[in-house]
């Protein structure tokens, strides 16, 4: 099959480019139509046949290849690629259907290979391996997280139709009280006094208070599923322990960046570690991986800055500015303008963790006695709260690619001055816009007195 016709005056960037279709079972390959005489060949998806694409590549003097990222099946072929010296160029499948020009009777590997060639393709984000390996273990820790709380919700479920109101005096069932209870229940114990003199001395209720709502109707099948669903809960929080053991491990493999002589601070007053945190010290970890304390800006714990950093990486050059960053992430404004005005200005659609677990510390910030509690409150107040997380996001991105990149250190400023300084900054526009309208404004005190 022929390739379109192009203008051959316009100079190739790559001439030495490659385009890969890949497929569930077949990838198509495109190379120059000199380097051989079958510039489109097809191959499997076997481990031997991806080997046999990379030496032919090679043979032709393919120094660079561009594939499409359809699912998961581009992992294995980028994986080879890259480990035999290719520059593999990743694009995003919606960028490629927006280039105009396409011909209908062209294979998609040929057209992905002549926008390479022309440098019309931009290469997806992809942190470094080593940051790939550790995304693959903070992913999968999330997925398991998520499969345990499934089972937290079906055991809240079991007790209440059971009419055993446990989470109505208990403020988490899976906390020293609630677990203890559940597993007396699951091995047979009904006395509710018994079951409430197992309570955590720091629960707030009382013994009387926990027997009462444990006086319910202990059904057969109700209790099967109970007995399932924590048996189900443990064996996803022991997958979990160990997952936190590979990315301890894993961790503990990156250069340390941190200053001998500036050792971690304590963790800020006020501010608990999550539930769902990990046995070792993850703070101390992400201290040495960045050099600096990220934890330290409100809303941001460990956890959210270890998934934040296996999304993005450790190098900050990267990302060549503050707004390339918050674009990628998804949270600066949109910029969809026609002939001077502004048609739509929402926030792009993407679909990025590190974007989410910045929106989820956003919304951690609405009773945060600090200036970014004060700047989400005041958004809230005046564009509601969905806007008032992607706000409060960008904020947290910007205060983190600063850190990130300069490595300074963060100080919250406290509510009071950050109240003070709004203040000023609209007195300040006041001011400017009286002046614009040929008026001054003058303090009230100044004014003088009318008799």
């Amino acid at each position: 099959m022929t390739s379109p016709s192009l203008d051959r005056s316009v100079p190739q960037i790559a001439p030495d480019a490659a385009g890969i279709d890949i497929g569930a079972d077949t990838h198509w390959v495109s190379v120059p139509p000199e380097r051989d005489e079958q510039s489109v060949r097809s191959f499997g998806c076997f481990t031997k046949d991806l080997y046999a694409l990379a030496d032919w590549l090679q043979q032709c003097g393919v120094t660079t290849v561009a594939m499409e990222s359809t699912g998961v099946y581009w992992i294995p072929v980028f994986q080879i690629l890259d480990a035999r010296g290719f520059e593999v160029c990743l694009v995003n499948t919606h960028h490629v259907k927006t280039v105009p020009g396409r011909k209908s009777d062209v294979l998609d590997c040929q057209w992905l290979r002549q926008l390479h060639s022309y440098g019309l393709l931009a290469a997806s984000f992809r942190p470094d391996n080593a940051v790939c390996v550790l995304r693959s273990y903070v992913r999968q820790r999330e997925r398991l997280t998520q499969n345990a709380t499934v089972h937290i919700q079906r055991m809240q479920k079991a007790l209440t139709e059971m009419n055993l109101q446990l989470p109505q005096v208990v403020s988490d069932i899976t906390g020293a009280t609630g677990m203890r209870i559940i597993r007396a229940i699951v091995a047979g114990e009904r006395d509710p006094q018994r079951l409430a003199a197992m309570r955590d001395p720091r629960t707030k209720r009382s013994t009387a208070d926990i027997a009462a709502a444990l006086a319910g109707d202990y059904r057969a099948e109700h209790l099967f599923v109970l007995q399932q669903e924590l048996l189900l809960y443990d064996t996803y929080c022991q997958q979990i322990a160990q997952c936190d053991e590979q990315i301890q491990a894993c961790l503990a493999t990156f250069e340390d960046k941190s200053a001998p002589d500036v050792p971690l601070s304590p963790r800020p007053k006020g501010r608990q570690a999550s539930r769902n945190a990990p046995q070792f010290d993850l703070r101390a970890h992400l201290y040495r991986l960045c050099g600096i304390d990220i934890t330290q800006i409100d809303g941001l714990e460990a956890l959210s800055v270890q998934t934040i950093l296996s999304e993005v990486g450790l190098d900050p050059q990267r990302f060549p500015s503050l707004k390339h960053f918050t674009s990628w992430l998804g949270l600066c404004p949109g910029s969809r303008i026609s002939g001077g005005k502004v048609l739509n200005s929402k926030t792009r659609k993407v679909v990025n963790r590190a974007a989410k677990a910045f929106r989820i510390a956003a919304q951690s910030l609405a009773r945060s006695q600090t200036a970014l509690g004060a700047f989400y409150r005041r958004i809230r107040s005046r564009l509601g709260a969905p806007k008032a997380v992607t706000a409060t996001a960008h904020k947290l991105a910007h205060l983190f690619y600063r850190l990130w990149s300069t490595g300074d250190a963060y100080e919250d400023m406290g509510v009071e001055a950050y109240e003070q300084q709004y203040q000023q900054r609209v007195l300040k526009h006041l001011k400017h816009r009286a002046q614009q309208m040929g008026f001054e404004l003058i303090p009230q005190s100044s004014l003088p007195e009318v008799s």
